[in-house]
């Protein structure tokens, strides 16, 4: 298994739509093969930063997400337009 740990900061007024996009990219992601958990958090007290936590079977599984279509629309696309990618941190579980 391999987690991938990402943090997103809306643009300043933007954080409904950031919400919003990140709606429609969980639905789609969560019904990958390969994708064991997909869950995006919002601060509590600071409404424009956004915590995604995301498991997948294994790399390849990851690197399918990667190139599926919605997550190219709403990762690459549309996200960007709202806010800025701040961190993102690769993991595997130890033992």
């Amino acid at each position: 298994m391999v987690v991938l740990a990402v943090t997103w900061m809306a643009k300043v007024g933007r954080e409904a739509e950031v919400a919003g996009v990140f709606s429609k990219l969980t639905e789609e992601s969560r019904k990958e093969p390969g994708c064991i958990t997909y869950q995006v958090h919002r601060h509590k007290t600071e409404p424009r930063r956004f915590f995604i936590y995301e498991q997948y079977k294994d790399d390849a599984a990851l690197e399918a997400h990667r190139a599926a279509p919605h997550f190219l629309q709403y990762a690459k696309r549309e996200l960007p337009k709202l806010g800025d990618r701040v961190e993102g941190h690769l993991y595997e579980p130890l033992g």
